[in-house]
């Protein structure tokens, strides 16, 4: 597997739905799946396991919607997607979901079969968490594609020799009869081969493209730290680094994009802002009021931190009325890292460029923590998404106070250390509720936290270990606790009540959510 991308991984996808491990990764596996029937595809059938974690999360956190778009070749930032189960169906494709016992070792493990006239193929994948996806078997044959190749997959005709040509890699995966060679490249490999009876090409899925024998600088904070030696090179620095080895990108195009994408979000803010409306929700439009009373002088004297509040509510609004998020590292924790960087920079009069700067300091704290283990909340709990996203963002507000590389991994330290056995309990299973809170919570203690290290605090835990212990703690997390909304607030009369609303609201067709 290749390294992991600031852009691929944790600053991304740009994306619409509640979800990243559900939306935008479900469709990034219906665009593999698609790609693997050839684009003709009349009945599909989706298998979860009883045990993981979409059988109870797969409807109302997104993942349909993500697989429907991924199933007819959307975008995850189309602005159909809402509407992708009625599209499905009047493109002729037939689904059916079932629940089976299959001992899945991943929570977000997706089973479909995909049926045409002509022929039937199988895809196993799972959703690792932030929108990464990685499948592990095709026709029941064990492989690996993460989405970032020209992948082509060739069935060769009994006892004939594989054909060879440049490739990054070259795999036979082989189960009696059946011999597939899977080829990793740039582009797709000629189809005018002999021995090939038949064959398949999946296109790439993920922004920044995998390429054979990349080599970072370092995959881990003490890696970075002994790389850089008493240099003290600013985080936003090293993450250019990191990123132009791992992206084979130039310095001024990886700042390009971190500042498109700050564009893209301040955008978002200020939509949320103006109002946002979605049947299928939990919270209504509050960002507006809150500004109103900013504004009046009827809240408390926070500073800059009201600021924050207020964007970080924007973006949840966004992303809960289906508008354009990034997922930074996640969407259910979309808001705190940006909304941090974005209201803390406005407040100190900094320009877009230094914005981008402190959007890439925490994404190389993000390049951390995903290589050592994962955002996803399924595995998780929610200290992998809030927990993860308060690391970041305590990083990028160091960058913005012009703070030296050791208060931002300090910051970084603590920040996730007060955070560690968050769980993760959606109210009406709903990426909504607890979700706004604790991005709020990850925001301010980010911010907190970046005062601290400024004013020379120990974190005593090295970033590395701190990762490593959340690891750990999620371990010993039961499964009801990470976004299965079988614990918590999530199983409260409160919440089970809201639910059984929105479900009764949905199934009259509100003619807003796409629903029927």
């Amino acid at each position: 597997m290749n390294p992991v991308s600031l852009f691929n991984d944790v600053i991304g996808p740009v994306m619409r739905g509640p979800s990243s491990s559900h939306c935008a990764a479900a469709l990034r596996i219906g665009r593999l799946a698609r790609d693997l029937m050839s684009g003709e595809i009349t009945d599909v059938l989706v298998e979860f396991d009883r045990s993981g974690s979409l059988p109870t999360t797969h409807e109302s956190q997104g993942s349909d919607m993500g697989l429907f778009g991924g199933l007819l070749g959307w975008d995850a930032d189309d602005e159909r997607l809402p509407a992708s189960a009625s599209a499905l169906a009047d493109a002729g494709i037939t689904l059916r979901f079932e629940t089976i016992d299959a001992g899945d070792p991943h929570p977000s493990t997706y089973r479909l079969t995909l049926c045409n006239k002509d022929e039937t193929h199988s895809l196993v994948a799972i959703s690792t968490g932030g929108g990464m996806i990685t499948v592990i078997e095709i026709d029941g044959m064990p492989m690996t594609l993460d989405g970032g190749y020209h992948e082509t997959l060739m069935w060769l005709a009994e006892g004939s020799d594989p054909p060879t040509f440049p490739a990054d890699e070259i795999m036979l995966h082989e189960r009696g009869s059946i011999r597939i060679l899977q080829v990793k490249s740039d582009r797709f490999v000629d189809s005018t081969l002999v021995g090939v009876i038949a064959i398949k090409r999946l296109a790439p899925v993920l922004p920044v493209p995998s390429r054979k024998d990349i080599r970072v600088p370092f995959t881990s904070c003490s890696d970075m730290l002994r790389y850089d030696g008493d240099r003290q090179t600013s985080l936003w620095q090293l993450a250019v680094e990191y990123e132009m080895a791992r992206g084979n990108f130039t310095e001024e195009e990886v700042i390009a994009r971190m500042i498109a994408i700050v564009r893209l979000l301040r955008r978002s803010i200020a939509s949320g802002i103006a109002g946002t409306s979605y049947e299928d929700r939990v919270l209504h439009h509050q960002s507006g009021r809150f500004r109103e009373r900013l504004d009046e002088g009827r809240l408390l004297d926070g500073g800059a931190l009201n600021r924050i509040v207020l964007y970080v509510t924007a973006l949840m609004e966004v992303k809960s009325s289906m508008g354009v998020i990034v997922a930074a590292p996640t969407a259910g924790a979309c808001a705190a890292l940006p909304g941090a960087v974005i209201a803390m920079a406005e407040s100190m009069d900094l320009d877009e460029r230094e914005m981008a700067k402190a959007m890439l300091a925490a994404g190389l704290i993000g390049v951390f923590i995903a290589t050592r283990w994962t955002f996803a909340a399924e595995v998780g709990g929610c200290q992998a998404e809030g927990g993860s996203a308060a690391s970041m963002a305590a990083a990028a507000l160091i960058t913005l106070a012009g703070g030296s590389r050791d208060q931002g991994v300090t910051a970084a330290s603590m920040a996730l250390q007060s955070m560690l056995g968050l769980i993760c309990d959606p109210i009406a299973n709903r990426v909504e509720a607890p979700c706004l809170g604790k991005n709020v919570m990850a925001a301010a203690n980010a911010l907190t936290c970046a005062n601290m290290a400024l004013a020379d605090y120990d974190p005593l835990i090295p970033l590395d270990e701190v990762i490593d212990a959340a690891k750990n703690v999620s371990s010993m997390m039961p499964r009801e606790h990470r976004c299965t909304s079988l614990g918590g607030l999530a199983v409260t009369p409160a919440s089970l009540e809201i639910e059984r609303k929105l479900g009764a609201l949905k199934s009259k067709g509100c003619g807003t959510c796409g629903c029927s």
